[in-house]
């Protein structure tokens, strides 16, 4: 297989699907592209980025090509074994799915107002009404799964899977943006934080050379 990432320093959705790439198991080369340099726009019309009309992760998996995080999380679950990703019980499953899908297509005030710079460390950020009322949902969200399902470890749902996956660009903008989070809010994000996965990528965004002026405070 062969994943197509952007940034890793910005690129929230390039590290979902790099995560659900590690998630799965299965061996994979990875290709950062930098977004918006001065090559963006010809790399984008490239043969590999045309099914996803030039957008980031893009997986390709032999002759297949899925492109948007949760599509490619899906993809893998049923390439290797769901449990992988999901909570074996039914009732947690459902849960874990419908926060996956409201991270996939909410919370777009925070989103806008603060967005992914893991190298960046800002103190006193104002938070819009909007972007307040998203981190609170959040924070709801999180408390019900830990409460209910997370015994089996530190994560939403004890072990490490998809949602952890949806959420982790969140965890990582509440500790570039210092958001003052609940106890247990902050030990969860302190273990996501700790993933072997998420240092590694972590630690390849330090290590970039671009910088993305629109992104940057």
């Amino acid at each position: 297989m062969k994943l197509y990432i952007g940034n890793k320093n910005y690129s929230s959705w390039s590290l979902r699907g790099w995560l659900a790439c590690k998630q799965s198991g299965l061996p994979f080369e990875e290709v950062v592209v930098p977004l918006y340099d001065d090559g963006w726009a010809k790399a984008r019309q490239q043969p590999e980025f045309q099914p996803s009309a030039g957008k980031v992760p893009v997986l390709w998996d032999g002759e297949a090509v899925v492109w948007d995080s949760l599509a490619i999380i899906d993809w893998l679950a049923d390439k290797t074994h769901r449990d992988r990703f999901w909570p074996k019980d039914p009732v947690a499953c459902g849960l874990a799915r419908s926060m996956a899908a409201e991270m996939h297509s909410g919370y777009m005030a925070l989103r806008r107002e603060f967005s992914m710079n893991m190298r960046a460390r800002h103190t006193d950020v104002p938070v819009s009404p909007a972007a307040h009322e998203d981190t609170m949902r959040i924070l709801t969200l999180w408390a019900e799964a830990r409460a209910r399902f997370g015994r089996g470890g530190p994560f939403l749902f004890g072990s490490f899977g998809a949602a952890d996956i949806m959420f982790a660009p969140v965890v990582s903008r509440f500790q570039s943006y210092s958001f003052t989070l609940p106890g247990f809010a902050q030990a969860y994000s302190d273990a996501v934080l700790g993933h072997e996965w998420m240092a590694n990528w972590s630690e390849a965004a330090h290590a970039e050379p671009w910088v993305i002026d629109r992104f940057e405070r």
